[in-house]
């Protein structure tokens, strides 16, 4: 299978809003089986982390590359690493409050359900990821390259 780079604006569109309803489906099921509280509760948790964490990705990314332009450093695996951590850390932070009053949970508790969330969120991310890469190479390259 080989990947397209090449994509359009509108299938990036296409494919961030797709992982995104699919992620927030997959979230609040979990949250909801998980915790025993409602999906509308878990629902909410979902779509306000989802809106939060874009927010976050844009503000933080513009603010690391403005780092990066100041102190010309390269974004090598450990500062990869690190901007991961740190986006992870401060979305951890900013949301747990919020898993607290929606989800009528301790401190404690809320911290470990964002932390708990990060985990079903990587291979999450994989598995569309990969399956969304397979799909468009069976179906949309082939289709042009029979052309």
């Amino acid at each position: 299978m080989k990947v397209e780079l090449n994509k359009s604006t509108a299938e990036r569109i296409f494919h961030a809003v797709l992982f995104e309803l699919l992620g927030n489906v997959v979230i609040a099921i979990f949250i909801s089986t998980v915790l025993k509280v409602s999906l509308l509760q878990s629902g909410k948790l979902s779509v306000i982390s989802a809106i939060t964490a874009t927010i976050w990705n844009y503000i933080f990314n513009k603010i690391f590359d403005a780092i990066q332009r100041r102190f010309a450093f390269e974004r090598n695996f450990t500062v990869r690493i690190l901007h991961a951590v740190i986006f992870e850390i401060v979305l951890v932070l900013s949301l747990t409050p919020v898993a607290m009053f929606l989800l009528d949970l301790s401190l404690a508790k809320a911290f470990m359900v964002e932390i708990g969330l990060i985990f079903v969120f990587l291979p999450y991310t994989l598995v569309f990821n990969w399956t969304y890469d397979y799909i468009r190479w069976r179906f949309v390259a082939n289709k042009a390259s029979a052309q």
